[in-house]
C-alpha cells in the first residue's frame, strides 16, 4: 500500500487545496502599500467613501451603476459615518492650522488639501459663540455709567443671536460660494471650504477678549485689524484654490462679507 501512494502524482496527494507559490504572494504587496494612500485620497471628496474605490459615499452592498450610485451619494450627506473621518485629526495638526489662520501667508489651503478636518471649525465656532455672548454682556457692563448699574441685567438673547449668526455663517456662506465657484467653472471642494471658513473665525476669539477694553477707539482698531486679517486669509486661500481662474469678483465678495461679519460683531455685541 505504501508503494501505491508513493507512485501517485503530487496533485492527487494535495487534493483540492491549491499550492501557494511565491509568485502568488507578490500581487498582495502593492495593494497593502497603497491602502494608506487610498484612505487619504478619500478625504479629498465629500462625503468620503468607506470603501477603497473612492468617489462618493456608498453603503455596504450598494451598486455602483446608474441611479443607484447617485442615490447612495446623496444618502451619504445625511449619514453620520460619512463625517467621521473629518474628526479624526491630531491635536498638533489643529494647533498648526490655528496658527496658520492667523498668519495667512503660511499656505493654509495646501495644508488642508489632502486631509481637511471639521473638528477645528466646529470647536472654533462653538467657542466663539460662548465668548461673544459672555464677553458681549460683560462689555456692556463695563461701559455702563455707575448710576445705571442697578438697571443692568445679563442679556441671554446674546446666545441666541451668536449661535444663529455664527453657525449659519460657518455653514451657509461656504456652501453658497462653493456652488458659485462651480457655476463659474472652478472645481472647489465643499469640505475644504467649510474647513477654511471655520478656521478663519479663530482670529475673532482673541479679538473678543481684547474688545473688553472700555475704550471705544481701541475697540474699533481691534475689530478692524481682526476683520482685515480674516478677510485677507479668505482672499488668499480662495485665490490659491481657483487654480488660475479669473474669479476676483467672487474672491473680493467673500473678503468683504468676512469684514462685514467683523463689523456685525462689534456693533451688535460690543456697542
Amino acid at each position: 500500500m505504501d508503494e501505491g501512494y508513493a507512485n501517485l502524482p503530487t496533485s492527487h496527494l494535495l487534493g483540492s487545496v491549491p499550492a501557494v507559490t511565491q509568485d502568488d504572494r507578490k500581487p498582495g504587496a502593492p495593494a497593502a502599500q497603497g491602502a494608506g494612500a487610498a484612505a487619504t485620497s478619500r478625504l479629498q471628496e465629500f462625503p468620503p467613501a468607506p470603501g477603497g474605490n473612492g468617489g462618493g459615499y456608498r453603503p455596504p452592498g450598494g451598486s455602483a451603476d446608474g441611479d443607484i450610485e447617485n442615490q447612495a451619494n446623496w444618502r451619504g450627506y445625511f449619514n453620520v459615518a460619512s463625517y467621521a473621518p473629518y474628526f479624526d485629526v491630531d491635536t498638533d495638526v489643529v494647533v498648526d492650522r490655528l496658527f496658520s489662520s492667523i498668519y495667512p501667508m503660511d499656505g493654509f489651503y495646501r495644508k488642508i488639501d489632502a486631509n481637511p478636518d471639521m473638528y477645528g471649525p466646529l470647536w472654533i465656532t462653538t467657542t466663539l459663540i460662548f465668548m461673544l455672548a459672555a464677553f458681549g454682556n460683560f462689555a456692556t457692563y463695563l461701559m455702563q455709567n455707575k448710576k445705571d448699574m442697578d438697571t443692568w441685567s445679563f442679556d441671554v438673547g446674546y446666545f441666541n443671536w451668536a449661535a444663529s449668526v455664527m453657525y449659519g455663517y460657518a455653514i451657509l456662506v461656504p456652501a453658497v460660494f462653493f456652488f458659485l465657484f462651480q457655476y463659474f467653472g472652478s472645481r472647489p471642494s465643499l469640505v475644504r471650504f467649510w474647513c477654511m471658513w471655520g478656521y478663519s473665525l479663530f482670529v475673532f476669539i482673541p479679538a473678543s477678549v481684547l474688545l473688553l477694553i472700555p475704550v471705544e477707539f481701541l475697540r474699533w482698531v481691534i475689530i478692524a485689524l481682526a476683520g482685515g486679517a480674516s478677510s485677507w486669509f479668505i482672499a488668499l486661500n480662495l485665490k490659491e484654490c481657483t487654480q488660475g481662474a479669473d474669479l476676483m469678483v467672487l474672491i473680493a465678495s467673500a473678503a468683504l462679507l468676512q469684514f462685514a461679519l467683523a463689523l456685525f460683531i462689534k456693533v451688535f455685541f460690543f456697542a
